[in-house]
């Protein structure tokens, strides 16, 4: 064999088990849900059940205040979260570490940012910008990532100002659940979850919020 070709075949085969890594996940309750993220050459599928679990996650924790109206429970969590006022242990279900567990074999972390282990400049971020709706929180985004500024604190302000978008916004809602719930399990104890029981409970993702 060649030296050429010995490359070849180590990058093929690196390929290989870097594609079956990342798709070993299987224990997916949300897969009937309508998918609401799209990014290329992402693992889509686990982005939004991803997605789902967090969203089932604030229900589920902020029912007895906000009777499973999400507007409420991204209201209550997201100020909560800018302000470092909540306990992610008491909020995340079992099946939410399960899919940080394969999230973390995903591009798109970085573990040298004291600010967000969340990657700013990956191509998961970039489309996270790319597709905003909300076009006052997408421009202060983007001067935040030109500007080398960006961090939940600074972006917390006006994310808790327009935290309504989360609802509509799928993509501000995937901005919310990765920088603000999944990139801080780094820092977690994930013991602390009950494992041994999941308080997975069927959300009625169609339901139009109470205003």
């Amino acid at each position: 064999m060649t030296l050429r070709g010995f490359y070849i075949t180590i990058f093929l085969a690196f390929t290989l088990l870097s594609c079956n890594k990342k798709n070993n996940f299987k224990d997916f309750k949300f897969s009937d849900e309508q998918p609401v993220i799209t990014c290329k050459s992402l693992n889509n599928e686990l982005l939004n059940e991803a997605l789902y679990s967090f969203e089932n996650d604030l229900n589920r924790h902020y029912s007895r205040l906000s009777g499973q109206n999400l507007t409420l429970a991204y209201s209550r969590f997201i100020n909560g979260a800018v302000n470092n006022r909540i306990k992610l242990t008491d909020i995340a279900s079992k099946h939410s570490v399960l899919v940080f567990q394969a999230l973390k074999d995903e591009d798109l972390w970085d573990a040298e940012n004291p600010r967000s282990h969340l990657n700013y400049n990956s191509p998961f971020f970039n489309c996270l910008i790319q597709n905003i709706n909300e076009k006052q929180l997408q421009a202060t985004l983007k001067a935040l990532l030109e500007t080398n500024s960006m961090s939940p604190e600074l972006f917390g302000a006006p994310l808790a100002s327009n935290y309504r978008a989360a609802v509509t916004d799928k993509y501000i809602a995937l901005y919310v659940a990765f920088d603000l719930f999944y990139a801080k399990f780094f820092d977690e104890d994930l013991s602390l979850v009950n494992l041994k029981s999941d308080p997975y409970e069927n959300v009625d993702f169609n339901k139009i919020p109470k205003k």
